[in-house]
């Protein structure tokens, strides 16, 4: 039986949600941590001239045959859990080899994914992100270089500024395959409307429309990094233009999906299943 593997931090409840839309729809569930490779998850893979990968990732409970795989939902899993009693060059061996053995095989299954974790990384690094929005026509603010005299203090690393926008309201717009979710962010603080983050519990959400330019450049930016998940942030001009922030491959969605009824741990499910919208 087909079956979708899910590979997250055993206590994220999101994905709980996930596991549980696609339980509800008869969809058979094998979930993991990294972090319990090798010590309560085992692997046994193999290929050969004729077929991919096989072979079975196995627990003290269930097993699951690789070539039974037909979608993958990673988001965020914990790091390798290995003996404490390990020094500190044994367990960065240990590590690598675990990675290269656990994250070869699984990342080498062909099947579905929301999304690879090979175009999830390359997603995350920002200067990539502006560059690949501007080019899909979205609109992005200017950075920030020569407007920047004093730098005492953050000059031990690398930054990036960029120029403020006025916003009337910010948008999160949630992406699951080729479905958008647009919620959004209105804040009702001096500190929200500076940064949503630093004051949630006074912001209110409405189930909002993205225009269709912008529409039609997050489709492009999607299929130019190959994701099939991603959390765009927007703030949106007293006179209605969008200008795009970052759009994380691993965003939070479950607060959205709760202030707001948008069916996006289904949108998740159904993706992964290969249902059609």
């Amino acid at each position: 039986m087909s079956t979708v593997l899910v590979i997250a931090a055993r206590d994220d409840w999101p994905t709980d949600r996930v596991v549980k839309a696609l339980t509800d729809g008869g969809a058979e569930v094998f979930r993991m941590d990294t972090a319990e490779f090798p010590q309560e998850v085992t692997l046994a893979g193999r290929i050969d001239a004729r077929r991919g990968w096989s072979g079975g990732l196995t627990t003290a409970h269930r097993a699951v045959d690789l070539a039974n795989v037909s979608a993958v939902y990673y988001r965020a899993p914990n790091s390798f859990s290995l003996p404490a009693t390990m020094s500190e060059p044994e367990h960065r061996f240990a590590a690598a080899q675990a990675r290269a053995g656990l994250g070869g095989i699984i990342t080498a299954l062909d099947c579905r994914w929301v999304s690879h974790p090979a175009a999830m990384s390359r997603a995350e690094y920002k200067p990539l992100q502006l560059a690949t929005a501007r080019t899909c026509g979205l609109t992005v603010p200017p950075t920030l270089e020569d407007d920047l005299a004093d730098l005492r203090g953050i000059d031990t690393t690398a930054h990036l500024f960029q120029a403020w926008v006025d916003k009337a309201y910010e948008v999160r717009l949630t992406v699951v395959g080729d479905r958008l979710f647009p919620a959004e962010v209105h804040a009702g603080s001096d500190a929200a409307h500076t940064d949503w983050r630093s004051d949630y519990r006074s912001l209110t959400y409405r189930i909002g429309t993205a225009p269709p330019n912008v529409v039609e450049g997050v489709r492009r930016y999607m299929d130019r990094l190959d994701l099939r998940f991603a959390a765009f942030d927007f703030v949106v001009s007293p006179d209605g233009v969008w200008t795009y922030l970052e759009a994380n491959p691993c965003g939070q969605w479950d607060w959205i999906e709760h202030a707001t009824g948008l069916p996006i741990a289904q949108a998740i499910a159904d993706e992964l299943q290969g249902v059609p919208r």
